[in-house]
């Protein structure tokens, strides 16, 4: 009996020691009750803990007061209310495949810019939602066509250009990730009120992020691709392979870093963007050359699915190889500054 009980006991030990092993511990560094205020943290040349823009002269409304959440030049992430709601959406759509010709091999990536499996908040946002007194998001979410031709090997730009106030990223659900600001050029994340995932439409009915989103799990793992940016580059989670969250303090001035992650498929030490909880949240500036976003809008879902077929094209939209995707000042499709908005974010 002595032999059976020591034997168990060394399992138990076994086992105790394995489940410590492989737990998901994770290490978190910033105080979410006093983030730091990215309000005006904009620039014209990368910078670290700024959104190098390409169109500076911001003048667009956003939340229509200061929520309670914001204490100076800090706010509280736990005190943040959310849009009310919890909306599913079966007729998103979302895949990526892969494309290949005599030089390159492309990643293609096709939805209707709705979220798979995650819901969203109820927009536009009800009179009755405490939400309205600070933030009357009156956007309704709306289909879109999105087409991507991403490079499937990215590689560093010569010098890092600017983002638009618009679609900069992906997200594997479906969803289009924005820069961290709004269209007045404060911080949306801290001030613009968000649904439970931590999105909201714009004013052309796309749904988007401005940082990591509550809803998609693998945003809060460690080291997971969460998304790509619109040069091709990876987008991470806000914890490293040890499980230690990361900050501005770890990353360049593009908010990305170079370090041994999953990509294609294999561990390749290769560079890659990081979402993280402190502003500027996604994407600063790119240090790939990001390719043109064939996107338009589709039908509402209540009047008919949607199709992958690209929308046809007026001005431009979206983002040219080669340069600043877009002129200082300015972008196609892009009202003058100063001009209408229906809510804090810029059409694209």
């Amino acid at each position: 009996m002595r032999m059976i009980w020591l034997l168990f006991l060394a399992l138990l030990a076994a086992s105790v020691a394995s489940f410590a092993e492989t737990r998901d511990e994770r290490t978190d560094v910033l105080d979410v009750r006093a983030l730091p205020l990215g309000d005006g943290k904009i620039s014209t040349t990368p910078q670290r803990g700024f959104v190098m823009v390409c169109n500076t002269n911001l003048h667009g409304p956003g939340a229509q007061v200061a929520g309670p959440w914001i204490h100076g030049d800090t706010w509280d992430l736990t005190e943040k209310t959310s849009v009310q709601g919890r909306i599913t959406w079966p007729e998103a759509q979302f895949e990526i495949t892969s494309a290949a010709n005599e030089r390159v091999v492309s990643r293609i990536i096709r939805g209707n810019g709705l979220p798979v499996n995650t819901p969203t908040g109820t927009f536009p946002v009800s009179i009755s939602d405490a939400a309205f007194q600070i933030d009357r998001n009156p956007n309704t979410i709306q289909q879109q066509n999105i087409v991507l031709t991403l490079p499937m090997s990215p590689a560093l730009a010569a010098a890092p250009s600017c983002v638009p106030m618009g679609m900069i990223g992906i997200a594997l659900n479906g969803v289009a990730i924005y820069n961290g600001l709004d269209g007045g050029g404060r911080d949306a994340v801290a001030h613009e009120v968000q649904d439970l995932c931590n999105g909201h439409p714009q004013q052309e009915g796309q749904y988007h992020y401005h940082g990591p989103s509550a809803c998609l799990p693998e945003q809060t793992g460690k080291e997971k691709l969460v998304g790509y940016a619109l040069d091709g580059f990876g987008i991470y989670s806000i914890y490293d392979a040890q499980g230690r969250e990361l900050t501005d303090a770890d990353l360049d001035a593009c908010h990305g870093r170079i370090s041994e992650v999953e990509w294609n498929g294999a561990r390749q030490n290769i560079y890659h963007y990081v979402l993280t909880r402190e502003y500027p949240y996604t994407i600063a500036c790119f240090r790939g050359t990001p390719v043109r976003a064939r996107l338009g809008h589709g039908p509402q879902l209540a009047q008919q699915r949607p199709t992958f077929e690209p929308p046809p094209f007026g001005r431009p939209r979206g983002y040219f190889p080669g340069g600043p995707p877009f002129a200082p000042g300015g972008a196609p499709g892009f009202p003058p500054p100063g001009g209408p908005h229906l809510n804090g974010d810029l059409p694209m």
